[in-house]
């Protein structure tokens, strides 16, 4: 293959800015098909954005024999089914965060991929943004010496531009979403932390449910030992008064620290010498950087940037975190 033949299912809010055109932005890569259950705003996307195909079938896609990748952006409801039906096919499969509703699905998202001649890569694409590769590069060269702990508060009104907004709000419904913001937002707080400190040693945590939705979490609070000896402790709360608004992570050392926000541009390096300040602009497309390393490693160009093992350490982090 000198270029992959990609189709969506699910080309939503999601695939509309932050991944869809990303695809047809690489030289090596080409958008086929999308596919939606409702067919005419399947038609419409594929419209506005000069894609031959379109489809309310994902089994159109599934087995076309000119599409070699699959991006599943459906909600975690249905990441399992056509995961399954992907590979079984023998398709790549680019796959949407939370990888599935529980870390069971996930289990067996893994198995069906070691069984399957095709690869498959999930979405935690902020491994590859510019101010979280610089504050990786900065903790791998000791500049805030040997790392201790990470401190992390997401603090949001129940109203938050971190979630996009949908017309039935599913992701308040666990049965979808997996287990409400906190499923939605935290994966990829929790993938930077593994991506960062390496394996989990133990994982504690509790929730405070919202009254009328028993199963879905207003609050989570929880910490983490990882094997490197290194702390973490988060707390993550969706009803915050607009005052409270706050999306910050600390990394202690001993010898500094690395401040930054999970939604913005900026990381600031404090030490003995003062604070430095590193600006970035992130992509228009802002999966763009994740998409491109995906497609190189479905080209045989590279390795995989976040494997369907470690998208099974994150389900699993988030139930213990929930309480779980």
């Amino acid at each position: 293959m000198e270029k992959v033949r990609w189709g969506i299912i699910g080309c939503g809010d999601v695939a509309e800015v932050k991944s869809g055109p990303a695809f047809q932005q690489l030289d090596n890569s080409m958008l086929v098909a999308v596919m939606r259950r409702n067919g005419d705003k399947a038609k419409d996307f594929a419209k506005r954005h000069k894609v031959s195909l379109w489809s309310n079938d994902a089994d159109e896609l599934i087995y076309h024999t000119d599409i070699d990748a699959l991006y599943i952006a459906t909600p975690p409801s249905t990441h399992l089914e056509y995961a399954l039906r992907a590979l079984e096919a023998n398709k790549n499969v680019y796959l949407e965060k939370p990888m599935a509703l529980t870390s069971e699905e996930a289990s067996q998202i893994c198995k069906a991929a070691e069984q399957s001649d095709a690869k498959i890569a999930v979405a935690h694409y902020r491994r590859r943004l510019p101010a979280f590769l610089k504050v990786k590069q900065l903790i791998e060269a000791n500049v805030i010496g040997t790392v201790q702990f990470a401190d992390i508060q997401i603090l949001q009104p129940p109203k938050t531009d971190m979630i996009a907004d949908t017309d039935d709000n599913w992701r308040l419904r666990p049965e979808i979403s997996g287990g409400g913001y906190f499923y939605d937002i935290a994966p990829h707080q929790i993938d930077l932390m593994y991506h960062f400190f390496g394996d989990f040693a133990e994982i504690k945590g509790c929730a405070t449910a919202y009254p009328d939705r028993s199963s879905v979490a207003h609050t989570v609070n929880g910490v983490i030992a990882f094997k490197s000896g290194i702390q973490f402790r988060g707390i993550w709360n969706f009803s915050a008064v607009e005052a409270n608004k706050k999306d910050e992570c600390t990394i202690y050392g001993t010898e500094g620290k690395i401040v930054f926000s999970f939604y913005g541009e900026a990381v600031q390096l404090f030490t003995n010498d003062g604070m430095e300040e590193f600006t970035f602009q992130n992509p228009k497309h802002i999966q763009q950087p994740m998409i491109a390393s995906v497609n190189d490693y479905f080209l045989g160009k590279g390795s995989n940037p976040c494997s369907a093992e470690e998208g099974l350490v994150v389900m699993r982090a988030l139930q213990q975190l929930k309480g779980g």
